[in-house]
């Protein structure tokens, strides 16, 4: 096996990706260099920055040195893993190249790559169906005849998952790819969806092709780099990023933080605390003659994006990530749509999600949106699918979420359990948000009593009292309404603290 995972949150994994070059901890972005010129020397992505891992192109290699074929790593100067891509972008950026899939397969083994890519053909942002298909099948197709070109069996292969925006191709890619002999696997064609922050169907390509991969394997997010974005692909499940953003900001003019792009000529402060920005001053960086002011933005880029990286790694570790997506992913209008998005795929992510992660930490909710995260969702399913009654108790009594925690130990809980006299036949159960029901014996479980939360109620919660009621089999329920005017089928409903305590008292003994 070539990934070991460490740790798990939400869809999101801490692994050991093994490579004949040393181990590296994902997630992990790589960042893009330049094989024959760069801004920032290779030797200072790792040293300076902690990027244990980059990436370049094999075919600029093979047309720049021919036949020469040169180690590179010594060709880069960077000792650490190296991979490599075949040129597929210039053949969707240009439409072809001068290589074919095996001279570009035998070519990274020879100059010693330790991750290559296979010529495959990206199916780009905005294919038409048709032409999708052709793309994913040609694709599979050189996948699979790319395995009998291999020799070196310590160099590690990607097979790339095209379809686009047409989800059920991704699907059938990745269900085919994975079945072929590959370690991991890049989802192709999302830089023009990237560009147009067009982020909504990005979240659906991931999902559908994580669903279909073999889970022991890394997904890799081709040309995804800016930290806005980082923590929601993560989240999703992908492990490996690649990106030339910070290179190509730079020459813009162009400063990341994790949450925006600003342009140098808008700025009036250096708002970051890297080396960068604590060894100079936006009035010395402006002035600066272009080559000079373009590496130190680079560097700059290369910080703040490798601070993010950190953040998400921390993160995952606390069982915190959905906290972090709520504040990254309202960075942008186009992001939280993603955001939003999720709720589509939570039973994903629920299934993804450790039962245990959180190190005992409590949960923060901020709107319907957090809703859709795996602790609430998983409660929710669960309490209809797998709860079953105390076997005496055939009297609901369901009371609105007083504002104490645990609940059962609440004023109300406490008054409830005086006015109904200790009947042993009344179970008490708590309704609202975030959780919907929550029986009293449960209270105090995790996570139902260690939340913060803003949510209000929400529309789905009188089906849910509606199914309890009836999988349950209670011989009556009363539900005591809490100002809104809620109508549950097979329930009585009281107005007063009085009234719900003389219905379960009338037809509950207190034997």
């Amino acid at each position: 096996m070539s990934f070991e995972v460490k740790d798990r949150d939400l869809a999101a994994r801490i692994g050991i990706l093994h490579t004949r070059m040393g181990d590296v901890e994902t997630p992990c972005l790589m960042p893009v260099i330049n094989p024959v010129k760069n801004m920032i020397p290779p030797c200072e992505l790792k040293e300076k920055f902690g990027y244990r891992m980059i990436i370049t192109n094999s075919y600029l290699i093979l047309k720049h040195f021919g036949e020469e074929r040169p180690d590179v790593h010594r060709l880069t100067g960077f000792d650490g893993p190296i991979m490599t891509d075949s040129g597929a972008y210039q053949l969707l950026r240009y439409g072809g190249v001068d290589t074919d899939p095996r001279e570009i397969v035998e070519f990274q083994e020879r100059i010693r790559s330790d991750i290559g890519v296979i010529l495959d053909v990206p199916t780009g942002g905005f294919a038409a169906r048709n032409d999708a298909i052709k793309t994913v099948e040609e694709t599979l197709r050189r996948a699979e005849e790319s395995t009998s070109f291999r020799e070196d069996r310590t160099m590690l292969w990607a097979g790339p998952v095209q379809g686009g925006r047409h989800l059920d191709l991704v699907e059938w890619s990745a269900k085919k790819m994975g079945e072929l002999d590959y370690d991991i696997h890049p989802l192709g064609s999302p830089v023009q969806i990237m560009e147009e922050y067009d982020y909504v169907p990005l979240v659906d390509m991931i999902v559908a092709a994580k669903r279909n991969l073999p889970p022991e394997r890394p997904l890799h997010l081709f040309g995804a780099g800016h930290p806005m974005m980082l923590s929601i692909a993560v989240a999703l499940g992908c492990d490996l990023f690649d990106s030339a953003a910070y290179a190509l900001f730079a020459k813009d003019d162009r400063y990341m933080t994790m949450t925006r792009t600003l342009r140098l000529e808008d700025m009036t402060e250096l708002p970051c605390r890297c080396p960068v920005c604590t060894g100079t001053d936006l009035e010395a960086l402006s002035g600066m003659p272009k080559r000079d002011r373009e590496q130190l933005l680079a560097r700059h880029n290369l910080y703040v994006t490798m601070e993010e990286v950190r953040a998400i790694k921390q993160a995952i570790r606390e069982g915190a990530l959905w906290e972090h997506l709520e504040v990254r992913c309202r960075a942008h209008p186009r992001l939280y749509d993603a955001f939003r998005r999720l709720a589509l795929h939570s039973r994903h992510l629920e299934r993804q999600d450790p039962l245990v992660g959180r190190k005992g930490k409590g949960i923060f909710l901020y709107d319907s949106c957090s809703l859709a995260r795996p602790e609430v969702l998983r409660h929710r399913i669960r309490i209809i699918e797998r709860y079953q009654r105390p076997q005496e108790k055939d009297v609901a009594l369901l009371l609105p979420n007083p504002p104490e925690r645990p609940f059962n130990k609440s004023t109300l809980s406490e008054r409830i359990m005086e006015g109904i006299k200790g009947s042993k036949r009344v179970h008490i159960c708590f309704y609202g948000e975030p959780f919907g029901i929550v029986p009293s014996e449960l209270a105090e479980t995790y996570p139902l009593s260690q939340y913060e939360s803003a949510v209000e109620c929400g529309t789905d919660l009188v089906k849910e009292m509606e199914k309890f009621i009836a999988v349950n089999a209670y011989r009556k329920a009363v539900v005591l309404r809490n100002g809104s005017r809620i109508k549950v089928k097979n329930a009585i409903i009281s107005d007063t603290f009085e009234e719900a305590c003389n219905e379960v008292l009338s037809d509950a003994s207190t034997a």
